[in-house]
């Protein structure tokens, strides 16, 4: 059974609703693919925030096969990036040094999701600057509770409180050259994982809509749009997230979704109240990065618009 049918026709299971329950329900998906996961969990979440945390992880997997398909990528892991000043490169200021033939981890990220519940944190930390000012970033492998390590709990998002963020320190932390994955910490893994998690997420909202469109009777035009979103972001997932048509037709689902949403908003008077209340209180977290999203596409809009160089034209 693929994830379409399975999401058409499988039985109904929604839950359960505390976290830890539900990422261990999350490790007995049938399903191999990153995306067919994000899809199969949020169809069994019961609210928006743990299909997100659906999504992140099913995203996480995905960069690996990416940026590292030789590298087993981990269950549940925090993407630590966010420090004071952002996720920009050059916003960057934790520090990966040697010092004495080790390598060292210092700093701190100030908004680490799943950080509290992660079995391995991959931190982006900074091997200096270059001569041409370019931030030369890398992405190492750290235990939670590896020594040196402090994590600090966040207060609660006003909506999906149930997704944990977290301050992380690191001081004088030992890596095992093991440990630094392969490639540019931000062309090879941060940039991409932007467009992999917009990708994973929007899986895992489609999913979750669609269990709560079978499980309140949204009717079947509504199924079946939801349905041929899943299949477009079945195609969306396979693409290179660093190619513009993948950019333009995520772009073009986001919308479609969003319209989809608005014209749903009369069916969700047949939900729970304590279901449609928290759908209502957590569409914000499909709103954050929109600015980022928006800036992404029309770069990817303006690559396959501008002019062919001379050497290319008259070729056809």
């Amino acid at each position: 059974m693929n994830i379409l049918v399975y999401t058409l026709s499988a039985p109904l299971a929604r839950g359960p609703r505390d976290l830890p329950a539900f990422v261990a329900k999350l490790g007995k998906c049938p399903f191999k693919s990153p995306i067919a996961r994000a899809l199969w969990g949020g169809f069994h979440a019961d609210r928006l925030g743990y299909a997100f945390v659906a999504g992140y992880s099913a995203a996480l997997s995905r960069l690996f096969e990416h940026a590292a398909p030789a590298e087993t990528p981990p269950a549940y892991a925090s993407l630590c990036a966010t420090e004071s000043g952002g996720a920009h490169p050059r916003a960057i200021a934790t520090r990966l040094d040697k010092r004495g033939g080790t390598l060292v981890l210092d700093g701190e990220k100030t908004f680490a999701t799943l950080a509290t519940i992660a079995e391995q944190l991959l931190v982006v930390a900074s091997r200096g600057i270059e001569a041409d000012g370019k931030n030369r970033l890398r992405v190492v492998r750290v235990k939670p509770n590896a020594p040196g390590v402090s994590i600090v709990p966040r207060g609660e998002l006003p909506f999906t409180p149930e997704i944990p963020h977290a301050v992380v320190r690191f001081t004088d932390v030992t890596i095992e050259d093991d440990d630094v994955l392969p490639g540019d910490g931000y062309d090879v893994w941060l940039k991409p994982f932007r467009t992999i998690e917009d990708t994973h997420v929007v899986a895992s909202t489609v999913g979750y809509l669609l269990g709560a469109a079978r499980a309140h009777d949204f009717g079947r035009e509504a199924i079946a749009e939801l349905a041929s979103l899943a299949v477009a972001l079945v195609d969306v997932a396979a693409r290179p997230p660093d190619e513009p048509v993948t950019h333009i037709v995520l772009a073009g689902l986001f919308a479609s979704m969003r319209r989809l949403i608005a014209a749903l908003a009369p069916a969700w008077e047949k939900a729970p109240e304590d279901e449609r209340t928290r759908w209502l209180r957590d569409q914000p977290i499909l709103m954050v990065a929109d600015k980022v999203r928006a800036k992404r596409t029309e770069a990817a809009w303006q690559s396959l618009t501008s002019p062919l160089p001379l050497r290319e034209r008259g070729r056809g």
